[in-house]
């Protein structure tokens, strides 16, 4: 389990793009958080959807074709020696996309969904699943029975907000003592700030909360961090509105770190 690799005073970081845009805007990102996490000794999985399928407006960016996105992170890997994590969106993928991959995530929205997660968890892989926005932390046990009853217990659990109104989300921390009962739990920071079903049909997003998040993941003792990350959040083609600018993660690791180290004391 990858999790059990993390030194202590660290924490995993799941980080990449929303979604595969083209090879050298990838690799560039990948790059830039292998040369992050190498420097501050972070065990790092690398993120990036080879196809979007949960898209508010029918003419949204979707990807650049499965097979395309799907070498392009299995190349990634292979060049960088790092894990791999895409999510899938019916049963049918998974067969597929675990030979391109090492780890899958189940979206939030499909989180409840027994014939993908069964299907998940077949392919032996580790197995993130996302809590869906509608479910509460004690829940997830049941999404978690579900990978482990199937024969795998090589399983996560993502926390990314819980719908809050029509058009908020909102992290609730009592939350994440449960899921730690469940499973390896990560925060993702990025898709917690989001404000969805906007009247435009694009979802928009606060990102200057991602590090108030971060940290009070981080003291509640969460075993890794989530983030989407661009070049340019404002030219990505998916989830700009809540994504990190790649520029600010090195400092604001290097902030969770010192958090962990003081909290680990107490």
């Amino acid at each position: 389990m990858i999790t059990d690799k993390i030194e202590k005073n660290k924490f995993l970081l799941i980080a990449g793009p929303c979604a595969i845009e083209g090879r050298e805007i990838s690799f560039k990102i990948a790059e830039k958080l292998v040369n992050i996490t190498s420097k501050l000794s972070i065990p790092l999985v690398f993120k990036g959807s080879y196809r979007k399928a949960n898209r508010t407006r029918i003419d949204s960016f979707t990807g650049i074709g499965d097979e395309k996105a799907l070498k392009i992170l299995r190349d990634i890997g292979n060049h960088f020696d790092i894990p791999i994590i895409t999510d899938i969106h019916s049963a049918d993928e998974a067969k597929m996309v675990a030979e391109f991959v090492d780890l899958i995530q189940i979206p939030a929205f499909l989180a409840r969904q027994t014939d993908i997660l069964v299907s998940a968890a077949k392919t032996d892989k580790i197995i993130n699943i996302k809590k869906g926005q509608f479910m509460s932390a004690d829940s997830m046990k049941y999404a978690v029975d579900k990978v482990v009853e199937s024969g795998n217990n090589k399983v996560m659990i993502t926390e990314r907000g819980t719908q809050f109104g029509y058009n908020d989300l909102i992290v609730d921390f009592r939350g994440i003592s449960e899921l730690k009962k469940l499973a390896p739990t990560i925060l993702d920071v990025t898709h917690s700030v989001q404000k969805p079903n906007q009247t435009s049909g694009v979802t928009g997003g606060n990102p200057e909360y991602i590090e108030s998040l971060a940290r009070a993941g981080i003291v509640n003792g969460v075993d890794g961090i989530f983030i989407e990350t661009h070049t340019n959040p404002s030219k990505a083609k998916s989830d700009g509105a809540n994504m990190l600018d790649i520029n600010k993660l090195e400092n604001l690791i290097n902030n969770l770190l010192s958090i962990r180290e003081a909290t680990s004391k107490l």
